[in-house]
């Protein structure tokens, strides 16, 4: 199981969950980024699982402890997010992470994040090209007028696997189809699936009303493919 840590970033201190995997040897460090909800459950689960695939996984908590379950306080939270804030955060994580005494970093960081989570997965990899050479962005959204990067900064340097779901309203498919057909002019591998059948939020075993067991194991032994592939 991991633990809550507190880790510089730029000026000042981001608390955050990170998961070590048993046995003490150098592993890839990837970070976590949540959801609209918070840092919840669902979120340091994921890093518990990377780390028990050998990976030292960290979530920087963005909302400084407050987490919600009601859809109307999580858009208010998402929407009230300082980016310049969330973006030193987020680079203090792969900042710690390169740091860590248990992560091996020659080949990279990786990022996955989760809906609002996956939109800043993006974004990190975007302005953090030279360390982050793994993205997986699930059902991610960019919901923030002025914070779409420049694609550019990818410099060919970014792999991206990406996980989305066919009767999304969020991002449908047309909306994918056209990310992809951006990120691909500049990543070095781009792949954005469309899973089916599927609804927003597949992958999030806490909500019954959308999660799909198939789908959601399915994209997640490709993610665990893809993150060892990318940062060996």
């Amino acid at each position: 199981m991991g633990e809550i840590v507190t880790f510089p970033s730029n000026g000042g201190t981001c608390t955050g969950y990170l998961a070590v995997p048993a046995g003490g040897r150098p592993a890839p460090g990837v970070v976590v980024i949540q959801e609209w909800w918070g840092l919840v459950p669902h979120i340091t689960d994921v890093c518990d699982r990377l780390a028990a695939e050998g990976f030292v996984a960290l979530a920087p908590d963005l909302y400084r402890g407050e987490t919600t379950t009601e859809p109307d306080e999580a858009a208010k939270l998402m929407m009230a997010l300082n980016m310049e804030q969330a973006a030193k955060d987020l680079g203090g994580a792969v900042d710690r992470l390169k740091a860590h005494g248990d992560v091996d970093s020659s080949g990279g960081v990786g990022v996955i994040g989760f809906c609002m989570g996956g939109g800043l997965a993006l974004v990190l990899a975007a302005h953090r090209s030279h360390d982050v050479t793994a993205v997986v962005p699930f059902y991610g959204v960019i919901p923030w007028p002025g914070v779409k990067p420049d694609w550019s900064r990818l410099a060919g340097r970014v792999a991206v696997l990406g996980h989305y779901a066919e009767k999304d309203a969020f991002a449908p498919p047309d909306v994918v189809e056209a990310l992809e057909g951006e990120l691909k002019v500049h990543g070095r591998r781009v792949d954005l699936l469309i899973y089916p059948g599927q609804d927003h939020a597949f992958f999030n075993d806490t909500r019954p009303d959308v999660y799909s067991p198939e789908a959601s194991a399915q994209a997640w032994a490709r993610t665990i493919d893809f993150l060892r592939s990318e940062l060996a």
